[in-house]
């Protein structure tokens, strides 16, 4: 130790720079939580194309914003302009930093700074927050023949797989992450613990589980991509003692809230609207169950962490890293149909368990020791390290 209390060994890891692309809302909380962890062992500063005009990331960490928020892109050509406009002003953001350590967080499409980076002799590190070409191709479908959003999509992924490859070391959030993302072939230099944390303070279990009405929901944003189209229909059709509740907000509100009119007059249905953060942790403490199908796109839902730290075991879609976090039938279920019958008779059959409060005690307390803050900073601490050492992973 030295003199002021700070370990040694914390003071020897480098300095890290985290790199992002434009961030919305579910992106800039997953940023701001990997700010936290790494300026818990080491100094850290973000590059981004932009934040978030109320973000709280400026007032807590360095930032530097290369760009203001344009106007909605009308063509692709447009937006393929901007994003290499984007990379070439971070490729000057990192040449005026000094970090040993660069971190692109979700940027993994970013090729030209990557580049650049190594060729500064930094350390780059690739950490993926899901499928970024698949996210793209769906979307992008909505606005183009389905051919043309795939070859797009999969200039994008061949993008990525050059950044993957030039990389020093990548960083998923667990093993079946890695899997899904076809990163297994780079075991070298793969690191699959890098899960984000919930506060498992204030994500508890204030409602003991046992005294839980029997109402199961989805909280997250209303959207095609969310499954909110199939979940309706399961609403329509669970038990008359089963409430379906549907917490957020998003493009489909409207329609679901018009869809589901009859079983949210008979008290069968409810859908809040959007919650405030704070507002979270009690509304999954009203729930027996949080079901969350939904296409491999984000790679561990932060709302399952969450749910779980509250002692809601998680019914979810085993995409990415969800299947190593909800460990069927241990933790949680998982959801193998997307037929909302199915979907229905699993729920009723979950609900029916008489191990029920038992999972949510497995929930809880895999939470609490796997991803606590206090977990993910151990975590990034052993990580750093091993880039300090100079180690291949």
């Amino acid at each position: 130790m030295t003199g002021d209390g700070v370990d040694e060994t914390e003071t020897a890891l480098p300095d890290v720079c985290v790199l992002t692309h434009p961030l919305g809302a579910a992106g800039e909380n997953a940023t701001r939580t990997l700010l936290e962890i790494l300026s818990a062992v080491t100094a850290v500063s973000l590059v981004t194309a932009y934040l978030p005009e109320d973000s709280g990331i400026r007032a807590d960490h360095e930032v530097t914003e290369v760009s203001e928020k344009g106007a909605a892109q009308s063509t692709i050509l447009l937006a393929a302009v901007r994003f290499l406009g984007n990379q070439l002003r971070m490729c000057r953001a990192l040449y005026r930093r000094d970090e040993e350590v660069v971190i692109f967080f979700g940027a993994t499409a970013y090729l030209i700074p990557i580049l650049w980076a190594k060729l500064l002799g930094r350390t780059v590190l690739l950490e993926p927050r899901g499928d970024v070409p698949l996210t793209l191709r769906l979307g992008w479908e909505q606005r183009m023949p389905s051919p043309v959003a795939a070859a797009l999509a999969g200039t994008v992924r061949l993008i990525e797989r050059l950044g993957y490859r030039s990389a020093d070391g990548i960083v998923t959030y667990t093993p079946s992450m890695a899997t899904e993302l076809g990163l297994d072939r780079y075991a070298e230099k793969l690191h699959t613990e890098g899960a984000r944390y919930v506060d498992t303070d204030r994500f508890s279990p204030e409602t003991p589980y046992e005294k839980r009405r029997r109402v199961v929901g989805f909280l997250g944003r209303l959207d095609e991509e969310k499954g909110i189209r199939e979940l309706a229909a399961v609403a329509r059709h669970l038990p008359d003692d089963v409430t379906f509740r549907f917490i957020g907000d998003g493009p489909l509100r409207g329609w679901l809230e018009t869809e589901l009119a009859a079983e949210r007059e008979a008290g069968h249905a409810e859908v809040t609207g959007w919650v405030d953060h704070e507002e979270v942790p009690a509304e999954l403490n009203d729930l027996r169950l949080l079901v969350m199908p939904s296409e491999p796109t984000e790679g561990l839902p932060t709302v399952i962490l969450e749910a779980m730290a509250c002692g809601t075991p998680a019914y979810a879609t085993p995409v990415s890293g969800v299947p190593d976090v909800v460990r069927a039938d241990e933790t949680g279920f998982l959801m193998e149909h997307r037929e909302p019958d199915r979907i229905v008779a699993d729920i009723g059959a979950i609900l029916d368990r008489e191990d029920l409060t038992a999972v949510s005690q497995r929930a809880r307390d895999l939470a609490v020791a796997e991803y606590s803050f206090e977990a993910a900073v151990d975590r990034y601490r052993g990580l750093l390290a091993e880039v300090a050492a100079g180690d291949g992973r």
